[in-house]
């Protein structure tokens, strides 16, 4: 082999450890926790207060973060509805939302698995209602879902858009337990509130047109976790609005 050769076997070579190491990036979980949320996972053990939530986050503003696809931040609220602890969760790019019913105070890593469990399974659950399962990469999904939700930080911070929205959906969670005469009574009940309220158009500042949060969550979790380029996210969205319009038929 000549060193021409040589020198461009190496250049792929380093082009496949690159786009490996691309695709290996840090992933992890930023939870803003309001003053109530910080509140529901802290605890005071012989008179000294255990916190998970740091009050000193990178940024003022979650925008002033830096920006990064391989980092979802959220926002956590925590209300007590009929003396029960309710959680609710709001993804601040696309307000894709999850409500989590008589959650235990102060279990930080139960509600980090009972919330990877949760987004996981919504998403899936969303994929076979609209006929996406084909551009659901059965490998990479669950490795890239599992890594960034290995590592995680809560921190003291709040975001008011989003707030609105966490208030909007907490009064419909109200609304509907004091209709119930209770919360909801299993996962499958709490999974069919979330996809009410994802299914509920929004608007943002600084967004023109309002916007569909589960569509909004399709789009990005296909995009970073299926690893679906752009011209396939266009098709798979194109069938979940027709599996949309004849599920809207048909009821």
């Amino acid at each position: 082999m000549n060193h021409c050769q040589a020198t461009a076997e190496e250049i792929r070579i380093d082009d496949r450890a690159l786009s490996s190491s691309n695709n290996q990036r840090t992933r992890m979980l930023i939870f803003n926790c309001t003053e109530a949320a910080s509140k529901f996972f802290s605890r005071v053990h012989k008179g000294k207060k255990i916190t998970p939530v740091d009050n000193k986050p990178p940024s003022p503003a979650i925008e002033d973060d830096e920006a990064s696809s391989s980092v979802e931040q959220w926002l956590v609220h925590a209300i007590t509805v009929q003396r029960k602890h309710v959680l609710l969760v709001i993804h601040v790019k696309t307000r894709y939302c999850m409500v989590f019913a008589n959650a235990q105070k102060a279990d930080t890593e139960g509600f980090v698995a009972w919330f990877a469990d949760r987004w996981r399974e919504g998403l899936i659950r969303d994929a076979i209602n609209h006929g996406l399962m084909d551009w659901v990469d059965g490998g990479i999904m669950p490795e890239r879902m599992d890594q960034v939700c290995r590592d995680y930080k809560f921190y003291r911070r709040s975001h008011r858009s989003a707030q609105k929205h966490i208030d909007e959906i907490a009064w419909y969670f109200q609304g509907n337990a004091a209709e119930w005469g209770c919360l909801p009574q299993s996962e499958r009940e709490e999974i069919g509130f979330d996809a009410a309220m994802n299914d509920t158009p929004r608007s943002s500042k600084g967004q023109k047109d309002t916007y569909w949060p589960n569509v909004e969550m399709v789009t990005h979790w296909l995009r970073e976790y299926c690893a679906v380029d752009e011209a396939g996210i266009e098709s798979a969205l194109k069938r979940r609005l027709e599996a949309w319009r004849e599920i809207r038929a048909f009821h």
